[in-house]
């Protein structure tokens, strides 16, 4: 479809149509919503996109609890989440971290899972979870229906960063939520309203342009990542290899220094973020600390040769 970047349109007889104003909806934007929500299996409309993916995780936590509940959230996450939490602390909300491979604590309202987790990978137990009677929210952005489609698990509410996998080329920043309760959907939708945080046009066009050519890609970076940890596992100079059997997210911790390894690949990018086309690599403990090893590499396997890419990662580790 193309892009309607218009922020009004006109009414009516004197009264509003499907569109007014750009911060509620537009076209495009309702377009990819529709994708996304029947890639989750969710009824049509009950996606939404925002500015980004923790514009998104923003407007879950802020439009859903109030001061005084907490947050159950897994271990060895996305580091950015726990900040984000513990920023909105000051507002009286509290958070916890959980094995999500095990049950959620008790006495929580929400319930945070990631599947799987960037950057240790583990995966949550979604039956342990779906028992809890707090809300259940998977960030799904590394597994993308793909893989996973949370709602059929018994999850109340799936989030991506559709900045990564779900647009595909590192050139869209975007989130999105998909909610299985029309009036979570709504409440949602309201607050996003209020605040501004909806994507642009052009990005959600960008975001459906990554939606057509899903399914190729995680298939194909699947398959290089599931070589690449093979590989990584038999290195000597390799200790620990993490890799949850699907997606292209590996992270790994080599003998030595993991900055030295990251400046010295050739083909493999050494930048931040994840889920493109082209295969990046970075050290997590110049961001994270010492939350994860001081040695670990995250790797985010793109679509070019494995051989290729393998060449490049064996001469880099030494």
């Amino acid at each position: 479809m193309s892009v309607d970047r218009s922020t009004v349109w006109e009414f009516h007889g004197g009264q509003p149509g499907t569109f007014t104003y750009a911060r509620e909806a537009h076209p495009t934007g309702v377009e990819a919503e529709r994708e996304l929500a029947q890639l989750e299996g969710a009824p049509d409309s009950q996606a939404l996109l925002f500015s980004s993916g923790m514009a998104a995780a923003t407007a879950v936590v802020l439009a859903l609890l109030e001061p005084g509940q907490t947050v159950a959230l897994a271990q060895g996450g996305y580091f950015g989440t726990g900040a984000m939490l513990a920023e909105l602390g000051r507002w009286g909300l509290r958070y916890l971290e959980f094995d999500q491979t095990r049950p959620p604590p008790d006495g929580v309202d929400l319930v945070w899972l990631e599947a799987p987790a960037n950057p240790l990978l583990t995966m949550p137990d979604l039956e342990a979870a779906a028992a809890h009677p707090a809300r259940v929210l998977v960030d799904s952005t590394v597994a993308t229906p793909i893989h996973l489609r949370p709602l059929d698990h018994g999850a109340d509410l799936v989030l991506h960063s559709g900045t990564k996998y779900l647009a595909g080329h590192h050139d869209a920043l975007v989130g999105a939520v998909v909610s299985r309760d029309p009036a979570v959907h709504e409440q949602l939708s309201h607050f996003r309203h209020l605040t501004g945080s909806i994507c642009a046009p052009d990005v959600a066009w960008l975001l459906l342009r990554g939606l057509k050519t899903l399914r190729v890609r995680i298939e194909r970076q699947t398959e290089n990542a599931r070589l690449l940890a093979g590989r990584l596992a038999a290195h000597p100079n390799v200790e620990t290899v993490r890799y949850p059997g699907i997606g292209g997210l590996v992270s790994f911790d080599v003998r030595g220094d993991a900055q030295t390894v990251e400046r010295s690949t050739r083909l493999i990018k050494n930048a931040t973020s994840l889920g493109g086309t082209e295969t990046t690599i970075e050290s997590r403990h110049r961001w994270e600390g010492d939350r994860v090893p001081v040695n670990l590499l995250r790797l985010s396997v793109g679509v070019e040769d494995a051989d290729e890419l393998w060449a490049d990662l064996e001469q880099a580790i030494g």
